[in-house]
């Protein structure tokens, strides 16, 4: 599984990197980015996918 984050939607909630700081954090101005490549294991799945399921813009997508 490999997740990504449109840059043009994400308007900075901070709701990614709060529920799955394993997965996803934060630069200088507060927008989130994934940790590597985006390919998470399989033990952060469930976080991954919470992070997103969270995402106020939708601006986060999984890739099976």
């Amino acid at each position: 599984m490999k997740v990504s984050i449109d840059r043009n939607k994400c308007m900075g909630h901070g709701m990614c990197y709060s529920l799955a700081p394993s997965v996803f954090v934060d630069d200088d101005e507060g927008y989130g980015h994934v940790i590597g490549d985006g390919t998470v294991p399989p033990d952060q799945v469930e976080g991954a996918r919470i992070g997103v399921a969270n995402c106020p813009e939708g601006a986060i997508s999984i890739e099976d």
